[in-house]
Parts: structure tokens; C-alpha cells; sequence
């Protein structure tokens, strides 16, 4: 005889319980910078609106930042890491191939809890905020710890005259769990591969490696961007998508408080809320302007800087929308913890 398949049930709904965050303590003005790059702080200011950027030190690793980014997330959250039961990290400066940096992560939080990385570039943290969701009301997961982490000054070329002043380094984190209320509205998610090499690796890890018969150039790889086409795509295809998170979740651009959206430009975040017509009401992430594009951590470290001074309450409605290499994105609406 057969037998039948036991089934579980979830959560009715989930939430973000608490949010966290690192920034690191180097402080890089554009002045830093502008030598390298043939550059001035008022280009920099008017091509992307950045006035500093956050850069690593030596002992501020991918989990170190982690680890503090959750602990604050997890203290908001009223929980410890024995009540984690999935560790989601999205990154894409995890220099390990493997193991997962999210296994680490989850040892020194206190859990033996389900731990793996993610990599959808600038659009991960949103990406692992659906997963969490998801996990939570299926009754894979009660709660669920979703980090978004990156030190892009290691995989930048500082030279670069395209990417050296955008990047940044930090980590942020949210706690997902049981809701008995929608806080986590429909993803909308998806990519747009014809697009795929706009952002990429400039090397392919085989030619910088290379073999013993043939040395690689011993370069680290870096990263690299079309600025213009990523511009155009961005300002205004994210803004449909952003406009289509609204629709899943019910609402619209009247019901919404405060919007998040990626930090990787402030002329692309202008475009966007202009494309999507929003209401003067809503209040603006603007994050980028003092840490720089940091990726998959940009996303939760402009919502927690919004909710440590008072421009995101909480019980406020958010829209977070996020887009990057691949060309990846996703969008989802929550409520503010």
C-alpha cells in the first residue's frame, strides 16, 4: 500500500518583526576618491548624488557586518538567534565559493538553523524577503533572519571612472515571522536577460586563475557597468514593476507611506517617483547619498536609517523595490515593524 505524504501548515500571514544594520565606521568622502578616477566631487554629486560612501576595514568581513546587522534586527525583533530557523544572505561578495557564509553566520547567531546564500545581485534582499514569506506561511520556517551584506570594495577596481564612486560597503537584516495580518504583500519579481551583461564580473575566475601551464593575470576580478543603458532601463521599467506590487498587494499609491526603493542613484530614484507619479506625501529613501550603492545591503539599510529617524514609522506601509546585475528585480509591499 501507498502511504500519504504528511502536509504542514504556516502562518496565515508573515511580517517583518525587526530590522538591522551595520554601517562601517570608515567614512569615504568624494574627495577620496576623485584622484583616481580623473574626477571632481561635483561630477560625482550631479551624475549620482553621492556625497560619501561606507568602506570596510580589514576586520569588518561579510560576517562580521552580518552578525551585527542581526543581532540589533533580532533585538528589535524581541528574539534571539536560537529562535532563527532559516538564514537567508543575499550577497555577491562572499569571496568563498563555498560553504555558504550564511552557515557561519547562523553558528555564531546561536542556531543550527536551515542556512544558505542567494545571489541576485542588488535585487537579493528583496528576492530573500519573498523567500522568507514564503517559508513562514507554508510552515517550512517560524521565523526567518534575511541578510543583505556586501563589501564591494573588494571586487571594485577603484580606477574605474564608472563604478569606483558608487559603491559601498554595510550589511542589513530583517526578521520575518507569523503575522495573523497581511505585512508582506505579493512579490513581483523577474529578469531581463537580454540584458544580462549591462553589470557583470569583468573576468571570468578561469582566465585570472589560469592553469600551471598557463598563469592567470593574477588580477581579482571586478566589477563593471553600463551606466547609461542601466539608467534608462531602470528609471522607467522599475517603475511599472513598482506600480504592479501596488496592484498584487491590493492597494495603491494613495495607501502607500514611505517607499524604499534600491540606493544605486539618486537621479534613478527621482525618475522613479516620477514615473510612478508618486503622492508628495510619501517619503523618499535617500540613503544613498551618505553610503554609497551597496547592493543586496541597500534595501535594508536605507529602511532601518528611515526608521531610526522618524521617516518610517511603524504600522507605516512600504513599497521596496530592487533591481541589479542580470538583470534581476523584485518589489513587494510590507508593513513597517
Amino acid at each position: 500500500m501507498t502511504g500519504s505524504i504528511a502536509s504542514i501548515t504556516g502562518a496565515p500571514h508573515a511580517r517583518v518583526l525587526g530590522v538591522g544594520a551595520y554601517r562601517p565606521e570608515r567614512i569615504v568622502p568624494n574627495a577620496d576618491v576623485v584622484e583616481a578616477i580623473d574626477s571632481s566631487d561635483e561630477w560625482i554629486q550631479q551624475r549620482s548624488g553621492i556625497k560619501s560612501r561606507r568602506w570596510a576595514g580589514p576586520e569588518e568581513s561579510v560576517q562580521m557586518m552580518s552578525v551585527a546587522a542581526s543581532r540589533l534586527a533580532l533585538e528589535r525583533a524581541g528574539l534571539t538567534g536560537a529562535d532563527i530557523d532559516c538564514v537567508v544572505v543575499a550577497t555577491v561578495s562572499h569571496l568563498l565559493q563555498t560553504p555558504a557564509v550564511a552557515t557561519a553566520i547562523a553558528h555564531e547567531l546561536g542556531t543550527k538553523a536551515a542556512a544558505f546564500d542567494i545571489s541576485a545581485a542588488c535585487s537579493g534582499f528583496c528576492h530573500g524577503i519573498s523567500l522568507a514569506s514564503d517559508f513562514v506561511r507554508a510552515g517550512s520556517a517560524r521565523h526567518v533572519l534575511v541578510i543583505g551584506v556586501e563589501r564591494m570594495t573588494d571586487i571594485l577596481d577603484l580606477s574605474d571612472r564608472g563604478t569606483a564612486f558608487i559603491f559601498g560597503d554595510g550589511a542589513g537584516a530583517a526578521v520575518v515571522g507569523p503575522s495573523d495580518t497581511p505585512g508582506i504583500g505579493p512579490v513581483v519579481w523577474g529578469s531581463d536577460g537580454e540584458q544580462f551583461d549591462l553589470i557583470r564580473q569583468r573576468e571570468d575566475w578561469r582566465d585570472v586563475v589560469g592553469t600551471a601551464d598557463s598563469p592567470g593575470s593574477g588580477v581579482m576580478p571586478h566589477l563593471v557597468m553600463e551606466g547609461n543603458p542601466v539608467f534608462r532601463w531602470a528609471s522607467f521599467a522599475m517603475a511599472k514593476i513598482g506600480t504592479q506590487a501596488l496592484d498584487k498587494a491590493g492597494i495603491t499609491l494613495d495607501d502607500i507611506d514611505v517607499f524604499v526603493p534600491h540606493q544605486a542613484n539618486m537621479r534613478i530614484i527621482d525618475a522613479m517617483a516620477r514615473s510612478m507619479k508618486l503622492p508628495a506625501h510619501v517619503r523618499i529613501a535617500r540613503d544613498v547619498a551618505e553610503q554609497g550603492n551597496t547592493s543586496a545591503a541597500s534595501v535594508p539599510l536605507a529602511l532601518e536609517r528611515m526608521m531610526t529617524e522618524g521617516d518610517a514609522r511603524s504600522g507605516d506601509t512600504a513599497l521596496l523595490i530592487a533591481f541589479g546585475a542580470g538583470l534581476s528585480y523584485a518589489a513587494q509591499v510590507i508593513t513597517v515593524p
